[in-house]
């Protein structure tokens, strides 16, 4: 499982990350905002490279974007090969997904806390991580379901009391063969 779950992961978090950029540009667009080069910054800063002041390199911030988005695709595929799809698994990975940008951020100095931010700026960034976790786990939910429902839905399967409408689930004997 693990191997799939990597590459399937690195596929889906790609896919969510060009999905985002798509989204970020037509944003952007339409209300005039800048490029953000905080991940650059962040990225510069983790790996003690030279930082250079004003725009970042569009390559050091593109890395950090997109390796990023690539590199938390992989535990949201290990969430479906769990078990863990579907619309409920996509908002819990997308408060990791955005937990784990605050950490980098505010740990390395280049952010600061949401709480802080001016509103508009918050639901921007609120908006495009959550089409990043959905996007993401759309694809990761589709390559992991040809591996079958995941070892927490066959149990769930077998307990008395569980929700069956969580989606088809094969036929399984009482030791789920």
């Amino acid at each position: 499982m693990i191997k799939r779950a990597l590459w399937q992961g690195l596929v889906a978090g790609a896919a969510g990350g060009v999905v985002m950029t798509l989204g970020e540009k037509i944003e952007q667009a339409i209300t005039g905002r800048p490029d953000s080069h905080v991940p650059g910054r962040v990225l510069e800063r983790l790996t003690g490279m030279r930082e250079r002041p004003g725009k970042q390199s569009l390559p050091v911030n593109w890395a950090m974007h997109f390796g990023q988005a690539a590199l938390l695709g992989v535990l949201r595929s290990v969430m479906a090969h769990a078990g863990l799809r579907g619309p409920v698994a996509s908002a819990q990975f997308t408060v990791v997904r955005l937990t784990n940008d605050q950490i980098l951020e505010n740990a390395t100095g280049v952010g600061a806390p949401p709480l802080t931010w001016p509103r508009t700026e918050l639901v921007v960034d609120l908006l495009h991580k959550t089409v990043y976790g959905f996007a993401t786990g759309v694809v990761a939910d589709a390559l992991a379901a040809r591996s079958g429902p995941g070892p927490g839905r066959r149990h769930a399967a077998l307990r008395p009391g569980r929700h069956a409408d969580v989606g088809p689930l094969p036929r399984t004997d009482a030791y789920g063969r």
